[in-house]
């Protein structure tokens, strides 16, 4: 039982690295309606942004400060430059899909043509486990979880309690009615793509800690993960991401325990078609645009 205890802890680690992008991922869609398959992608150029720093001599948890810096401003421009003119245009949803996916494509390559095809590793300093009941956990695994319930904490303040988080859940519900209303809907979704852009480059780059080593191939993986959790939860709801994240990770660790770790993704993929087959709404879809009316 052993095995499965310290799957349950590695679980809670894998949940909170899962929960910042995919809250980033659904409050895009949720605010946008668009499905950003660039993020995976954004998510590892911040993962390796980190590490140039990480090796040029900076502390790794500034490296993953700059990381969400970067996250930040390359989202907003994604946003800017590529899917707003054809936003504009009026371009279908499934245009507006086939252009992220064009976008993925574009920044995956251009980074592998950067840094290239082989694996690399964070500058860390080895820190002794803490054992709590069944669980191992390092003390970069507790800053990681930390980290996570931080910003999980942030977004609900933000959503909850602040005029930005309001606006941005009116925008959400009905973009037409909030700009009528006199709500800059522009510049709310502005605010979105950084706000979700710092949560990307913050995952992609604890993510990479928490793998101990990371390619530019492993954005796709992070992908399928962060589209699992955000459907299992509700597509476009931030708490729903949050408690998919949990589930996804909790299960592809037990599932590598059971099994083996090369099943973990192809268990999340199970996981996301089980989800639209059975319940496509997903978990928390009763819940109002971004979570609940306030």
């Amino acid at each position: 039982m052993s095995i499965f205890a310290s799957a349950l802890g590695f679980g809670l680690v894998s949940a909170a690295v899962i929960a910042i992008a995919a809250v980033g991922f659904t409050m895009q869609f949720g605010i946008t309606n668009l499905i950003n398959l660039a993020y995976g992608g954004i998510m590892i150029t911040a993962a390796f942004v980190a590490y140039g720093l990480n090796h040029a001599g900076m502390n790794i948890w500034m490296g993953v400060v700059v990381a969400a810096l970067f996250g930040a401003v390359a989202s907003l421009v994604l946003s800017r430059v590529l899917y707003s003119p054809f936003h504009r245009r009026g371009t279908s949803h499934i245009g507006m899909v086939i252009i992220s996916l064009a976008a993925a494509l574009i920044v995956s390559n251009v980074l592998l043509a950067i840094v290239g095809p082989d694996n690399v590793s964070y500058t860390l300093v080895d820190q002794a486990a803490v054992h709590a009941g069944g669980f191992i956990l390092t003390g970069v695994q507790i800053v990681i979880i930390l980290i996570a319930a931080l910003a999980m904490v942030a977004i609900h303040a933000l959503l909850t309690f602040t005029r930005l988080g309001k606006a941005m859940r009116a925008t959400a519900t009905n973009a037409t009615l909030a700009r009528n209303c006199g709500i800059p809907t522009g510049r709310i979704i502005d605010f979105v793509w950084l706000i979700t852009g710092a949560l990307c480059g913050v995952a992609g780059a604890v993510a990479a800690i928490d793998s101990g080593s990371f390619g530019v191939a492993n954005g796709a993986g992070y992908l399928i993960v962060i589209l699992a959790a955000a459907v299992l939860g509700g597509a476009g709801q931030p708490y729903g991401a949050m408690l998919g994240a949990v589930l996804i990770g909790e299960i592809t660790e037990l599932s590598a325990a059971a099994l083996s770790p090369q099943y973990k993704e192809v268990v999340a993929f199970a996981i996301l078609v089980l989800v639209m087959i059975l319940r496509p709404q997903g978990l928390l879809s009763k819940i109002g645009a971004l979570g609940p009316a306030g």
